[in-house]
């Protein structure tokens, strides 16, 4: 009986940032999470950034990283980003695949970083192996669609019984997903466990543009002005026409 991907080896990647915008806001603080099997004691890289920037008051309440403390601890964001890409290019030259949560955000955000920070990009770090993503919050939403309620990370952990140590901590949350990632992949096995990551990475950025089409209609309904992208895992970046 040969062991299933989802109980075999994984990475987790995630961000914490000076904010929501993919396009202007910086990443403070990463981590990468890799287990060899379920159970086995994670491998984890932090990296700390000093952005730059002024760190906003409302993005420090959410993760306690202050301006003072990436000032005086963070490196400077090119070798950081750099460091990073590499990282994720490893994992996929590796064969393992990479858990992101809400992976347009973190994904996008780096991509962002790496042309602002050293003119390059994701893909250029990624092109000899492609990621294979696996992202938490599209797989629940795809396969238990109809269950109401709110689905971020802290949500997720919840209702699929995950524990999170230490919310908004990148390592904690890089690990806490791809615990979900896990779980879900159980719970829902009959439907998951004949398909590869690699086709469950395809599929994925099928039912995510599903998903946002649905989330843009809906918003459309309401008459907020919200726009919903349909790109997964990774955003294009904006064209220079406006």
């Amino acid at each position: 009986m040969s062991m299933h991907w989802y109980e075999g080896p994984l990475a987790a990647f995630d961000t914490e940032t000076t904010g929501v915008d993919v396009e202007e806001d910086r990443i403070v603080s990463a981590a990468l999470v890799v287990q060899d099997t379920v159970g086995a004691r994670p491998r984890v890289t932090r990296w700390l950034v000093n952005p730059g920037i002024p760190v906003p008051e409302g993005a420090t309440a959410v993760h306690g990283l202050t301006d003072d403390h990436l000032q005086r601890n963070g490196r400077w964001p090119a070798p950081v980003m750099e460091e990073l890409a590499r990282a994720l290019a490893e994992q996929s030259a590796a064969g393992r695949p990479l858990v992101v949560m809400n992976a347009p955000f973190d994904l996008t955000i780096l991509d962002r970083e790496l042309r602002r920070h050293r003119a390059s990009s994701l893909g250029n770090y990624t092109a000899a192996s492609p990621l294979t993503v696996l992202d938490p919050r599209v797989l629940d939403k795809h396969l238990d669609r109809y269950r109401k309620g709110r689905r971020t990370l802290t949500d997720l952990c919840a209702h699929y019984e995950v524990e999170l140590a230490g919310a908004h901590d990148a390592a904690a949350d890089a690990t806490a997903a791809m615990d979900v990632v896990r779980a879900v992949a159980r719970r829902f096995s009959s439907r998951l466990e004949r398909l590869t990551p690699g086709e469950l990475h395809t599929l994925q950025a099928v039912w995510h543009a599903a998903q946002a089409r649905g989330l843009q209609a809906w918003f459309t309904r309401q008459g907020t002005p919200e726009t919903v992208d349909p790109a997964w895992p990774l955003r294009p970046e904006l064209g220079t026409a406006a």
